[in-house]
């Protein structure tokens, strides 16, 4: 499989990365273990988790496959930390509680370092240095070996990476941040992605596929054995499955006929290859999804596929994005 850079770091990464949010879950060791072996066969490197998937079940899960399974070495593996399991606050970015959590982590996967960890979340009520603050010990001390943030929406991104920036050599800059990006949530193209872009923070999409709609799978209705016909993730899948979304999933579906592919490959190959994206995180809940989702490796869609895809799932940006110059 093809490697990307991360950002503008010397870390090399599969262009398709593998998530675990379901893993200790709805995916048991065995499935987990099937997933793991098919993806590093396959070339890939880049698996994602974080500290609350499963409530720490994904972590560990996959901390016992690193045992015999695939070598420590030959994966890089992205962490997450500051969302917390309180009614009164979802999300921790203080140093105290970020720097305990990647210890527990550290513990759970059975390594002594992530190649990658990333802020699960802007934390509102702690200043922002001080969660940044806790990257950089992180990367000094050898616990991490790239740091980045999630779920940052612009203002907050620019204002993290050029603080990064401002002190080379004391300061780790941002390597990644991880956000949702696909045919059916295309948000961050009005701030993140430029910003990402200009500061040099390398994208990992979540949800490439559109929480799954974007593969065809609920057009006649919700499979059983869906996430959408989970009881936990229906809420989930739940705001992809309206008409909007309905018609950029029938011009998919249509570019895949034509092309002779699945309409999964389509979607993730437009995702793959957007400006600033290094590797979608794709989450398979079998082997035999996630090879279906591998074999994009050698598709590249037309020109002329990707502008009809881009016009059908255009967001509707006005001021202050639109060009206001050109009037």
């Amino acid at each position: 499989m093809e490697q990307r850079h991360l950002g503008r770091t010397g870390l090399r990464v599969s262009r398709i990365g593998l998530g675990t949010l379901t893993w200790g879950r709805d995916t048991d060791e065995h499935d987990a273990a099937d997933l793991l072996k098919t993806f590093w066969e396959a070339g890939g490197n880049l698996v994602d988790t974080a500290d609350v998937y499963g409530d720490g079940e994904a972590e560990y899960l996959l901390g016992r496959l690193l045992e015999g399974l695939v070598p420590r070495q030959d994966l890089v593996i992205s962490t997450k930390a500051g969302s917390v399991r309180d009614p009164d606050r979802r999300f921790d970015g203080s140093r105290g509680h970020l720097l305990s959590a990647l210890d527990a982590s550290l513990a759970r996967l059975g390594t002594d370092y992530v190649d990658v960890w990333h802020v699960h979340a802007y934390d509102p009520d702690t200043p922002l240095d001080e969660t940044l603050q806790a990257l950089d010990l992180a990367v000094s001390s050898g616990r991490a070996r790239y740091a980045g943030v999630s779920n940052f929406c612009g203002w907050q991104l620019a204002k993290a990476a050029t603080w990064q920036l401002a002190a080379p050599g004391i300061r780790t800059r941002l390597a990644s941040t991880q956000m949702e990006y696909s045919l059916l949530q295309r948000g961050i193209e009005r701030e993140v992605l430029p910003a990402a872009l200009d500061l040099g923070v390398g994208l990992l999409p979540s949800s490439p596929l559109g929480r799954g709609v974007l593969t065809g799978k609920y057009r006649g209705g919700t499979p059983a054995d869906s996430r959408g016909g989970s009881e936990h993730l229906a809420p989930f899948v739940a705001p992809y499955l309206d008409d909007t979304a309905s018609g950029v999933v029938e011009a998919v579906t249509t570019a895949a006929d034509g092309l002779a592919v699945s309409a999964l490959q389509v979607a993730l190959a437009w995702v793959r290859d957007r400006p600033g994206v290094v590797a979608p995180i794709v989450g398979a809940r079998n082997a035999q999804q996630l090879t279906a989702a591998l074999s994009v490796e050698t598709l590249s869609l037309p020109d002329e596929i990707c502008r009809a895809l881009d016009d059908v799932s255009a967001p509707v940006h006005h001021y202050p994005d639109h060009d206001w110059s050109t009037l």
